[in-house]
């Protein structure tokens, strides 16, 4: 099981864009799963609720300040962005608010496996992510109340209520059961990354699939949108953490959890609260199929320099001596 939870893992970007494509050929194949998009982000914030441990909090008391800064460019870095984004390209109204909605979005689950690969600061990653999540339900629907309101009349009560539905409750349930069942459950917490990899795969082809005319007419627009919001995301993230005096292990960690957003939860709130307008859900479609490509391509990056970066510090030394 943790060999094909590895596998699965290392393979992500490879399953979004094979389910994609298959969506796109065959529709009909997923449509049907849009019904149950909430459904399926709820299975893993649960999940993500079973993961949780004291050690996780602890490392948010241990580095308050890196944690604060991650958080903090999470919700200000993002939304920001993405209305910039919006007044720049002129989006019309139904793709600029599905741009914020995904921008308003906390850090996405994903960010810790890349965080990982990247060979950042682990449990920075963890830690931001799940302070973003947990403040979600509070800052996702004000901060996009404040900016998507020039384009829509927005009921932030209903969507602070979404938020908590998908997002905060079943992370507390998932705490409650790991802490009374935590020896039982182990053998489960172990597939958990598994569910969550389907889940997202599952998630994105039923957009696909019920936007495929959207695609074929706007794709290419909101793909370039999403690439300059994802791209500046990890570029901003990491030089505001650098300036902020954070070591290098830490600012790459910040660089993602900035540039990583939790589109699932964007898709699912365009599908309860933008059912009219499909098109809304598409640029946090979009986001999650391409940040699981260009996050392990920053992750390799990374990895790449900082192992020649060693070895050149230790044929240096071997001069030296």
């Amino acid at each position: 099981m943790k060999a094909i939870n590895q596998f699965l893992q290392k393979t992500f970007a490879l399953w979004v864009l094979l389910f994609a494509g298959i969506a796109m050929y065959m529709p009909e194949a997923f449509i049907w799963l849009k019904s149950y998009i909430t459904w399926m982000l709820g299975i893993i914030m649960f999940g993500m609720g079973m993961t949780l441990s004291w050690e996780d909090f602890k490392s948010v008391l241990s580095q308050p300040k890196a944690v604060a800064i991650g958080v903090g460019a999470q919700f200000i870095v993002m939304p920001l962005l993405a209305w910039g984004l919006c007044i720049a390209f002129r989006l019309p109204a139904e793709i600029a608010i599905g741009v914020l909605l995904v921008g308003c979005c906390p850090g996405g689950t994903a960010s810790n496996v890349i965080a990982y690969m990247a060979k950042a600061n682990v449990a920075l990653s963890v830690a931001c992510t799940s302070v973003s999540t947990m403040l979600a339900p509070l800052l996702t629907p004000l901060i996009f109340y404040l900016l998507a309101s020039q384009w829509i009349d927005i009921d932030a009560v209903a969507m602070l209520v979404s938020v908590m539905q998908v997002i905060l409750f079943p992370i507390i349930l998932g705490v409650i059961v790991s802490g009374l069942f935590k020896q039982k459950i182990d053998q489960y917490i172990e597939m958990m990354p598994m569910v969550s990899v389907i889940a997202i795969v599952l998630i994105v082809a039923a957009i696909i699939a019920g936007s495929k005319v959207q695609i074929l007419q706007s794709g290419l627009l909101i793909l370039a949108v999403v690439i300059l919001h994802n791209g500046l995301g990890y570029f901003i993230g990491y030089w505001a953490a650098k300036l902020l005096q954070l070591n290098q292990a830490d600012a790459k960690a910040v660089s993602i959890e900035v540039g990583m957003q939790n589109s699932g939860l964007g898709v699912a709130l365009a599908a309860v609260h933008f059912a009219a307008t499909p098109i809304t859900a598409l640029p946090s479609a979009i986001f999650s199929l391409w940040h699981n490509i260009s996050g392990p391509v920053l992750a390799s990056y990374w990895a790449t320099r900082d192992k020649a970066h060693l070895k050149k510090h230790e044929y240096d030394d071997d001069v030296i001596k």
